[in-house]
């Protein structure tokens, strides 16, 4: 997988190669599903959710540019596979999921996994985690028409979010950049998410 989906279309950064070699995606895939796990494709999660393909996974992770001392907060828990990944490379992960039955999951999953640096809660990921912040990074795993506020004012300066944005037959996959009070943004590439709620 990493070899031939991730090297090959471009992923350099040896931390985040290294931690999607380490990380075994089937942990985080229901079992119905596991025979696919390593496919560059997403999954069904079940709640008409899903996993990201792990390319975009990489991708998404790799833009971050995270440290070893980063705090991260995730918008969409899911399986809690990219919650795992970000735990590898940044200090302290806060993850919001507003489906009870997956954030329930994913806490078992992440624990069955040996992560121990995540913490997850069920609620409004639009709204971020504000007695948390600031985040040197945000990560939103579902897709919104406009960036959310306060999902930008919970950035520090000099930190960057990944988000899908744009309505749903034309999502943008973006870098937003803090610079003060200023915020910087760069389209990365065309992706499909679901729907932030």
């Amino acid at each position: 997988m990493v070899a031939e989906q991730l090297e090959a279309r471009g992923i350099r950064d040896p931390r985040v190669l290294r931690a999607m070699s380490e990380t075994p995606r089937h942990q985080f895939i229901p079992p119905e599903e596991q025979e696919r796990s390593y496919e560059d494709q997403p999954l069904p999660i079940g709640s008409e959710q899903t996993i990201s393909q792990p390319y975009i996974v990489a991708l998404m992770t790799e833009r971050l540019r995270l440290k070893p001392d980063s705090k991260v907060l995730e918008i969409g828990t899911g399986s809690g596979y990219q919650a795992a990944i970000l735990a590898k490379l940044a200090r302290e992960v806060y993850s919001i999921e507003r489906i009870p039955e997956l954030a329930d999951r994913a806490i078992r999953w992440l624990e069955s996994a040996g992560i121990r640096n995540v913490q997850v809660r069920i609620g409004d990921g639009s709204q971020g985690w504000p007695e948390e912040a600031p985040f040197d990074a945000v990560i939103v795993t579902a897709c919104a028409e406009r960036l959310p506020e306060p999902l930008a004012a919970q950035l520090t300066d000099g930190g960057r979010m990944v988000i899908p944005l744009g309505p749903s037959h034309n999502q943008v996959l973006t870098l937003i950049e803090r610079r003060g009070d200023s915020l910087l943004s760069e389209p990365i590439c065309g992706c499909l998410f679901v729907p932030l709620k």
